[in-house]
């Protein structure tokens, strides 16, 4: 995937067959007293037919799983931006936050270096490759943003799994339910680009952090953040708890659980939108 690059080779085009119809030769048969019995079984088992497949069509609408014109196209759609998508339209070079900074204040970031996509070796500790490994990893991409000072530096990622919806289902439950994602030994790897603002941003300058487990396409969103100067974190904080009103901590004080959120958050409305999935509103 290279920087503004063109989308990728097209996908197979699917095509939906007409209906068979009846010959034009056909001709119905008398209804005598038989056919008359076997008409109104048809006729009662067509109504229950025609019941049943409606109320799946309607139940599938509903949860997004129908292929059908009336479904959302969201996660098979998500399946394949990673390489139908150019990389500035997921990682925009300039991201706007309005109201995304410590008591709404607006944040703007700037890009200042993209990975190139891979796999996942390397890219997270072995404790997060093992809570992922359910999902698997079809392609990561991710990017480095600086805030508008340049004093913190953020690593976004959009994992691309091989799961599908279930699977993510189960892996987003899991986070909720154990709480993964507030877990300091899960937390994501930087991507440290040499000759940049994050070329001291390695694993022991981690200071805040966010993880989302999409259920509506097949993707990990995260991002870690910390400073621009290469210190280390002692105490890393989740964002949610960095945000808090009150939070005392370095990471909270200097808003980087702000920085790590809310530009996780546009990167993922990006993405949705790209997938035809925005069904969230902006917080």
């Amino acid at each position: 995937m290279a920087p503004g690059g063109a989308s990728g080779a097209g996908r197979p085009v699917v095509s939906f067959g007409e209906p068979e119809g009846y010959g034009e030769g056909a001709r119905p048969r008398p209804l005598g007293r038989r056919g008359r019995s076997q008409a109104i079984a048809a006729a009662a088992c067509l109504v229950l037919g025609t019941g049943l497949i409606g109320g799946a069509v309607t139940g599938s609408w509903l949860t997004g799983d129908s292929d059908g014109p009336g479904a959302r196209p969201g996660f098979a759609a998500a399946q394949d931006l990673w390489h139908d998508v150019p990389v500035d339209q997921l990682f925009p070079p300039t991201v706007q936050g309005k109201g995304a900074g410590p008591g709404g204040a607006d944040r703007v970031w700037t890009r200042i270096a993209v990975a190139p996509d891979s796999d996942c070796d390397g890219a997270f500790d072995a404790l997060m490759r093992k809570v992922l490994a359910p999902v698997g990893c079809e392609r990561l991409l991710r990017a480095t943003y600086t805030d508008a000072t340049q004093s913190h530096v953020t690593t976004v990622g959009l994992l691309f799994t091989r799961a599908d919806a279930a699977a993510m289902t189960t892996l987003a439950r899991r986070f909720d339910k154990e709480r993964l994602d507030r877990r300091s030994d899960l937390m994501p790897l930087p991507y440290a680009a040499k000759g940049t603002a994050a070329a001291g941003f390695g694993a022991k300058q981690r200071a805040s952090w966010t993880v989302s487990v999409l259920t509506d396409a097949p993707v990990v969103v995260y991002a870690v953040t910390g400073w621009a100067d290469g210190r280390t974190v002692d105490t890393p904080q989740p964002a949610e708890d960095a945000m808090e009103s009150g939070a005392t901590t370095a990471p909270a004080q200097a808003g980087l659980g702000h920085e790590a959120q809310g530009l996780a958050d546009r990167v993922e409305r990006g993405l949705r939108k790209k997938a035809g999935t925005a069904t969230e509103q902006p917080s």
